[in-house]
Parts: structure tokens; C-alpha cells; sequence
């Protein structure tokens, strides 16, 4: 039978179709909510006391909140500038969608409560929607490779991927989060059923993702070339690819269009600008060429033309755009590029990382890989194809992750369908073990088999563990009270700052200007009324230079400089990774000399109560007049 009877008639065969897919919903909506659930409730009440005390994972979430304020205090939609850097001198390039959730939610928060609770409620809501996205969107494609009960295990493993739940847990505010669940949304069409309109939302998803940052850019790629091979292996995905490129392109455009504005022409490296549109349109219409050329031609003659389609779109960068070569980092002063630019971890190599978080970041991506390739050998047809072409997605993540670490969270979400089946099997074979306790050491054993991230997450509790007995046994004895007594001679005996925020009690000090380490910069302006120097934003280096020129060169040179600023305060955080490159690679230089207790006489202490560091800046008075 091709239909049944509904009502006395029969029914349609699409109608069939729409019953099966509500049914194939139920069979993952309820696991995905219920996963999602405990797992907000758990990184809720594990981030209660950052919630509370509103302490940033990152000074891009920070960046973020004041972003949003700014817009919704009046600031243009088409400015994301931050006035209350550099003298208001500080220009970004930032993009307004991901705002747009926050703004919503901060601005009807604020309706039934204060300014304070409405901010926290927001910074953990928005990260917590990103992750129920992101459980929808892998419990979806591993049920479409493998079923309904492979699909609650994926539930199950993304709060296990440490990678993953950095970037979507409660305060994580920044785009990261966003752009691994677009990176996904772009994958699960692709491995549909290859339809117009299955490439026309892959292009779209793709296309808010460079919108929001230009870094999506390789795994924008990949997604994208995988559908061209995708059409050279089978012709008749040429719908699918043509509805990616032309809604990329064209979603690009306007996009580009409704958050820039007035700044459409500007040239930029670093973000979507008419250099990289022409690269898309190129790209568009050269695929367009292409596969309606050779539709009908084998299968190295249609690669053929897609290798000439891609040199094209290559080309027409370097002639529109040759400095966009070099990266959007290549004009940064040396000190800026050897302290801050190298000293960023995320954007540097899985080599570079401490050994914990690089097995935590690859982990899942290796079991994907194998799992991966196991679901494709081990299945047919279509579902065969769509196991091939998430491996070959997987692939270049995983060699991206690499290359670039911020790329792991999106590797490891890719990884999940296939650890997931790949658990589901050993979860079978491990029920069918003989007494409880071998059943028991098989079922933790496969857990940690899909999963390998959590035996280094596992290790680093342990071991924070043991470093904070370590330190509060060496730091016994020293107070708020005692604090320059105790580190004169030496600035490692100095308690060190637990968090960014102990240097927010210089809030309770006149509005000015505070002269600060460049990570603490946006800390400061979205926590107090004071205002800031720098931030860590290669778009405004100068004031990068600046901070770091002053905190690793002589008193004298610092002198200078803070007074030229209009400082009216510095602080800092012993212990921080940027104040422990000052006081350890400049032992000579002004911070270290500050740390150790040095005293000068153009700076007066304020007792903080914390072990954060600050000093008034004092003045010289202006010279009287002389009388004739």
C-alpha cells in the first residue's frame, strides 16, 4: 500500500511522510529537553558563585555585555565602537547579531527586575538556549544516521565534551557558542536529502556565521566544499549546491548590509567587507557555470571545473584585497605581537595548549573519526553517503581544531553522532557481561571509551585540587592587612588575585580614568563607572602598546606614559597570566618593580582590601603665574 485510509480516503504520500518525521520528533524531543535540562541545572548550580559575583569566563563575555548596554542606552546599531576605551577612541569588529538575543532578553528582564539581576539572568539564560541548540541539532543528525536510541546518547555526550561546555555554559556570552550551533545547522542539511532547499538554509546558516566572526571562515569552507564534491560524486545534489553558494552570497549581502550600514564600502580584513563578497559572488557564479556546463561530464572533468571555480574565487581576493593575505595581524606593533597576540591561547595550535586541555579538545574528535568511519562501513546507500560525508566534514574540523583551538568545540560537536553510535554498541555488549561488577566496570569503561575528554577533566579536578591545599597552605598568614608588608622583598611571596574581579573595588573610588593590564580593560568598564585604556582587540593597538610598553619598561618610561593617558588610577592583578608575564620576562620593568612594593612619588596606594593592586595617579600642579 502506498497510503492508508484517513477519514474514509487515502492518504497522501506526503502526509505519510509528515507522520513518520512527528514521529521521529517524539522520539528525540523529550530526551533533548530532559537532557537539557539536568544539564543547566548542574552548570547552574556549578557557576552559582560566578553567576552571583559576575565573574567573566573571558574579557570577550565582559566585551560582549558592554556591547549590548551601549546599544540599548542609545548607542547606533551600526557603531560598535567602545567609547569607553582609549579616550573613546576605540574602534571594533564586532557584528550586532549575536546582540540581538541578549539585548531581548536583557531589555525584558529588566521590566520585572533590577539593572544587576536582569544582567546575570541574561549572561546565563542566552548561553543555556545555545546549548539547547546545539543537543537538538546532534541528537537530529545522529538520529537521522543512526536512530532514535543513538540519538539520546548524543544527548547524553555533549555536556561531557569539555571543550562544548566551555563555550555554552552559563556567562559565555560571547559568539563562540552561536557559531558552533549555525556550523551545525549547516551540517544536518547537508546530510539530508540534498534539496534546493536544504542548500538554501546550509548557505544561510553559513552566512550568519561569517557575519558574526570572519574565523567561521574555514569550517564555512569545508561545509562548503564537501557539498561541491558532494555534486561530483553524485550530480544530483547540483539543487543543493547551488541553493548554498547563492544563499551564502546573497545572505552575506544583505546581512552585510543590515548590520554595517553607512560603513558598507569600508575595507576589512578581519570581517565580512566588499573584498570577501566579491570572493563569495565569484564563487556563486562560477559554481552556477560550472555545474550546468558539466552536469553531464564524468566525474574528473566536473572536479576539474570546481579546482578552476576555486583558484577564480582565490584570485579575486589577491587582486581586490592582496593585504588581507597576511592576516588581519600582520601590522601589529612587535611588543603588542610577542606579549598579547602570541599569548592568546585559543587562536594558537593544539601543540601550544597545556596537555590537559589539548586531550580534553582532541579526544572526541579521534573517537569520532574511527566511530565515523565505522558507521560508513558498516551501512548502505543513502544513509552510507551521509556517514561519508560527515567524515569528511569531521576531518577538516578535526585538522582545524588543530591548527587553531577555539576550532575544538566545533569538532567535538561534529565528533558526537558518531561516538554516540559507537556507544551505543559497546553500551549493548557491555549489558551483555556476566555479574554486576564486570557489567558495571564495561558500562564506565564504554562511557570513557566515547568520551576520553573526561579522564583529563578528571585529572585537572584533581590536581586544582591539590595545587588549592598547595596554596592555601603558603599563603596562610597573609591578609588583606599585611599584603605590602609581606611581598616588599619579593613579588611571588604577593597573594595572588583568585579572579579578574578583585580589582572591582577600585569602583568604590571617584569615576576616572584607570590605567590596567589590557585583559582586565573591559572587566573594569563593565563592572564599574570608570573608564579603561585597552582591551585586547587588534583593531586598536595603540593602546595595547601602550599598557604593555608602560607595565614592561623603565618607572621613567611609565610615567610618561600614564600621564599622556589622563590616567587618574592603575591597577592590577598579581597572579594573572598577563601581570605574571610582566613581573617574570621584565623583572626590571615597572610592574615588577611595582609588585615587589617599590615605592614612587607620583603614586599614592589605595588600601583595596583585596590582593588586587591600585594607585592613585598624582599630578604635578600647574605652574602660577607671575605677577607683573
Amino acid at each position: 500500500m502506498t497510503g492508508a485510509l484517513v477519514g474514509g480516503g487515502r492518504a497522501s504520500d506526503g502526509q505519510i511522510l509528515a507522520s513518520r518525521a512527528r514521529k521521529r520528533g517524539r522520539g528525540i524531543v523529550r530526551p533533548v529537553l530532559i537532557g537539557w535540562l539536568l544539564s543547566a541545572i548542574v552548570l547552574l548550580l556549578a557557576t552559582a558563585g560566578d553567576i552571583m559575583s559576575l565573574r567573566f569566563p573571558d574579557p570577550d563575555d565582559a566585551m560582549r555585555l558592554m556591547e549590548v548596554r551601549d546599544w540599548l542606552a542609545g548607542q547606533s546599531w551600526w557603531d560598535v565602537a567602545q567609547h569607553r576605551l582609549n579616550g573613546g577612541d576605540f574602534p571594533m569588529h564586532w557584528s550586532r547579531l549575536v546582540d540581538l538575543p541578549l539585548a531581548i532578553v536583557l531589555a525584558a528582564t529588566r521590566l520585572v527586575m533590577s539593572e544587576d539581576a536582569a544582567t546575570r539572568v541574561t549572561m546565563a539564560i542566552v548561553p543555556l538556549l545555545s546549548l539547547l541548540a546545539v543537543m537538538a541539532l546532534v541528537a537530529a543528525m545522529t538520529r537521522r544516521l543512526s536512530g532514535a536510541e543513538a540519538a539520546r546518547y548524543a544527548v547524553l555526550l555533549v555536556p561531557l565534551s569539555a571543550p562544548l561546555v566551555y563555550q555554552l555554559r552559563p556567562l559565555r556570552i560571547d559568539h563562540h557558542g552561536w557559531q558552533i550551533v549555525l556550523a551545525l545547522v549547516a551540517v544536518a542539511m547537508l546530510i539530508r536529502r540534498g534539496r534546493v532547499r536544504d542548500g538554501a538554509v546550509a548557505g544561510i546558516a553559513l552566512a550568519m556565521l561569517l557575519t558574526i566572526s570572519l574565523e567561521g571562515m574555514p569550517i564555512a569552507a569545508a561545509i562548503a566544499g564537501v557539498a561541491a564534491l558532494a555534486w561530483v560524486w553524485q550530480p544530483e545534489r547540483r539543487g543543493f549546491l547551488l541553493g548554498l553558494v547563492w544563499s551564502l552570497f546573497g545572505g552575506a549581502l544583505l546581512l552585510h548590509v543590515a548590520t554595517r550600514g553607512p560603513s558598507f564600502f569600508a575595507p576589512a580584513c578581519d570581517a565580512v567587507a566588499p573584498s570577501w563578497l566579491a570572493m563569495l559572488g565569484t564563487a556563486a557564479v562560477g559554481t552556477s557555470v560550472v555545474t550546468t556546463v558539466f552536469q553531464r561530464r564524468r566525474a574528473g572533468v566536473r572536479l576539474g571545473g570546481l579546482l578552476g571555480v576555486g583558484v577564480l574565487t582565490a584570485g579575486v581576493l589577491v587582486v581586490v584585497s592582496p593585504g588581507c593575505l597576511a592576516g588581519p595581524f600582520a601590522s601589529l606593533p612587535p611588543i603588542v605581537h610577542d606579549i598579547w597576540y602570541v599569548g592568546v591561547s585559543e587562536g594558537r595550535p593544539l601543540w601550544e595548549q597545556k596537555p590537559h586541555w589539548a586531550a580534553m579538545t582532541i579526544g572526541l574528535p579521534l573517537v569520532g573519526l574511527f566511530a565515523t568511519w565505522r558507521g560508513y562501513r558498516s551501512t548502505k546507500g543513502d544513509v552510507r553517503v551521509r556517514w561519508l560525508l560527515l567524515l569528511a566534514i569531521l576531518a577538516l574540523a578535526t585538522l582545524v581544531a588543530v591548527l587553531v583551538n577555539r576550532a575544538g568545540a566545533t569538532a567535538n560537536a561534529l565528533a558526537i553522532p558518531g561516538a554516540a553510535t559507537l556507544l551505543l554498541t559497546l553500551l549493548k555488549r557491555a549489558r551483555a557481561v556476566p555479574g554486576a561488577g564486570k557489567r558495571l566496570v564495561a558500562t564506565a569503561g564504554a562511557l570513557l571509551v566515547a568520551s576520553p575528554g573526561q579522564v583529563a577533566a578528571i585529572g585537572v579536578v584533581a590536581g586544582k585540587a591539590v595545587a588549592a591545599d598547595d596554596r592555601s597552605a603558603a599563603t596562610s598568614g597573609l591578609s588583606p592587612a599585611n599584603i605590602g608588608r609581606a611581598g616588599t622583598a619579593s613579588g611571588q611571596q604577593r597573594p595572588s588575585c583568585e579572579k579578574v574581579g578583585d580589582v572591582r573595588v577600585i569602583g568604590r573610588l571617584p569615576p576616572g580614568i584607570v590605567f590596567a593590564p589590557i585583559d582586565i580593560g573591559p572587566d573594569i568598564i563593565a563592572t564599574t563607572h570608570h573608564d579603561a585604556i585597552a582591551g585586547g582587540y587588534h583593531r586598536a593597538p595603540r593602546p595595547m602598546e601602550q599598557v604593555l610598553t608602560a607595565f614592561t619598561g623603565s618607572p621613567e618610561q611609565a610615567r610618561g606614559i600614564v600621564m599622556a593617558s589622563g590616567a587618574a588610577y592603575i591597577a592590577g592583578c598579581p597572579g594573572l597570566s598577563e601581570t605574571e608575564i610582566y613581573r617574570r620576562d621584565f623583572p626590571e620593568g615597572f610592574w615588577a618593580r611595582l609588585q615587589a612594593g617599590e615605592r614612587f612619588d607620583w603614586l599614592e596606594p589605595v588600601e583595596t582590601g583585596t590582593p588586587a593592586l591600585a594607585w592613585r595617579v598624582i599630578r604635578p600642579l600647574p605652574p602660577v603665574a607671575r605677577r607683573p
